[in-house]
């Protein structure tokens, strides 16, 4: 547990209390009468109101939407399963610059509404209300539906015997079972919502910030510390009473419920309402998911020859610096891609070894501080990624750890959201090894690494391999850190993506959607590979 504790103590934790006391340290004293100033504050206010109520309603609306197709890949056995599930996922990976820029090209001016119908969704709640149940569709129907599809339906069959109606057998027995993984899907989502960056500042426009944002606009734009160091301890309270609230709905649902094996619960379906009921899921698929996804792609090539019509003219203007007299890059757009590689591949191997080291330790070990500490290694996927990009260039500019100016810089900061992924990913497939085995080497004379090596690696290869499928992923669409230590000259994918579309000009906007397709493409690849050598119980991911 070392490892991963000094990991986190110097990479998370002191980045992060580093900018909190310089926004709230005058003097050498603390000044906590700036909470209250700040939190007082009518700008503020509304800022928290909007982050909080957009939150809600988009949990809300993601598990309106997202339940019948949880119900659809639990119940139902039809043809295309594991490739609909696969790319049901792909949003949860991909970054949330590309959700944001697809929506754009569907939802903003000169999208596809505002082509056809002259509507107009951009900087409007509701093109991010609609992004955000785009990105966290899979967590509902993964969380729920993995739940869903190994529990016995024999019990509501009993329940309907015995005189209990369908929805009364589903309300009483069902749904109760059901609970503890729909109370912790909502939570994720509402985590993930409550401290989305990307996708409001590309559709939100400056009408709407969330606190991520607005921790983004004090810090970078502003330089207001005071007022950002407030807003990060806000977030970080409210993450952390997220974060115990899910242990606590993951733990019930661990200890509660038994389970029988998905294969036995699903079958093809029967009857107009369930055949309709699927047909309904096909078309949200589509028209929530693959729409957008394919006009971002559409616009990549639209225009791109310069005639209207469809051409490669964007993509190849990603190979040249300052195409179309523009100075948006030191170096071609197009090197984005080997940076985000090369920092991606890092990256993971950190994570992997980091997480990887936690998760044993979290096997082996029990008790209160161990739990505390498992809680812990969640705070990176809340906590402002802004903050701790801005804490990297403030603290770790002295030796021994004076990275400010090294490469290696950004790949711990995306490793620190990989992390968690390793970590959840890999804790269920460790706890799961029989401790007998271990021990059994260990009579026979095996040391602790090669019990390691013999024992546990096999059993848990497949569930490495997931992780840094997932860690990887992750690590490339890592936008809220990168773009404050990303050097110009070595942008990441991300980052060279909000910058194109933070200058006008179509030729600005043809690349931004063209780069945004490579990206999507590389993330997708990535989660279809994971989706081949993943299995079902390959963590809570």
């Amino acid at each position: 547990m070392v490892v991963p504790v000094a990991f986190f103590a110097v990479f998370f934790a002191y980045p992060v209390t580093a900018i909190v006391g310089r926004g709230l340290k005058a003097g050498g004293d603390w000044q906590f009468g700036r909470l209250g100033e700040v939190l007082a504050r009518p700008d503020i206010l509304d800022v928290l109101w909007f982050t909080t109520w957009q939150a809600l309603a988009s949990t809300a609306l993601t598990l309106l939407i997202a339940l019948p197709g949880a119900y659809v890949f639990a119940r139902f056995d039809f043809p295309g399963k594991q490739l609909l599930r696969a790319v049901v996922t792909v949003p949860f990976v991909l970054p949330t610059v590309v959700v944001g820029t697809a929506f754009l090209a569907l939802l903003g001016r000169g999208g596809l509404l505002d082509e056809a119908w002259g509507v107009r969704l951009d900087t409007t709640v509701w093109a991010i209300l609609l992004a955000h149940v785009f990105f966290n569709y899979a967590v509902v129907v993964r969380t729920v539906g993995g739940l869903w599809s190994q529990l016995d339906p024999r019990q509501e069959e009993a329940a309907r015997v015995l005189g209990a109606g369908r929805f009364a057998a589903f309300r009483r027995v069902t749904l109760p079972a059901l609970a503890p993984a729909v109370a912790a899907a909502a939570l994720m989502v509402f985590l993930f919502t409550f401290t989305s960056f990307g996708v409001v500042q590309i559709l939100g426009g400056p009408a709407y910030a969330t606190l991520e944002v607005e921790v983004y606009r004090q810090t970078a734009q502003l330089l207001d510390l005071p007022t950002a160091a407030v807003l990060t301890l806000v977030q970080f309270a409210a993450v952390g009473a997220i974060l115990a609230v899910h242990a606590v709905t993951v733990r019930r649902r661990e200890r509660a419920l038994k389970l029988v094996d998905p294969a036995q619960t699903s079958r093809r379906p029967r009857g107009a309402g369930q055949w309709a009921l699927l047909g309904g899921v096909l078309l949200t698929a589509l028209l929530l998911i693959l729409l957008p996804l394919g006009v971002l792609v559409e616009r990549s090539f639209d225009g791109a020859d310069g005639t209207g019509g469809y051409g490669f003219g964007y993509y190849r203007a990603l190979q040249s610096a300052g195409s179309g007299g523009s100075s948006t890059f030191l170096v071609p757009p197009l090197e984005a891609v080997g940076n985000s590689l090369r920092y991606a591949l890092v990256a993971t191997l950190i994570a992997l070894v980091v997480g990887g080291l936690a998760a044993a330790a979290l096997t082996r070990r029990a008790g209160p501080l161990v739990r505390g500490f498992d809680a812990l290694l969640m705070l990176p996927l809340g906590v402002s990624a802004v903050t701790v990009g801005f804490g990297f260039l403030i603290t770790l500019d002295e030796p021994p750890l004076d990275l400010r100016t090294s490469w290696i810089l950004v790949p711990l900061a995306q490793a620190l959201v990989g992390v968690p992924f390793v970590v959840r990913t890999m804790l269920p497939v460790l706890r799961a090894v029989d401790d007998r085995l271990r021990e059994a080497a260990a009579v026979l004379g095996a040391s602790p690494l090669r019990a390691w090596r013999e024992v546990d690696l096999p059993l848990v290869r497949r569930a490495v391999l997931v992780a840094a499928g997932f860690a990887f992923a992750v690590s490339l669409g890592e936008f809220g850190a990168t773009v404050f230590i990303a050097r110009p000259d070595n942008p990441t994918l991300p980052v060279a993506v909000a910058r194109l579309l933070g200058r006008s000009g179509e030729l600005n906007y043809g690349q931004a959607m063209a780069l945004s397709t490579v990206l999507m493409l590389v993330c997708a690849a990535s989660l279809l590979l994971l989706e081949r050598i993943r299995t079902d119980r390959s963590g809570e991911f």
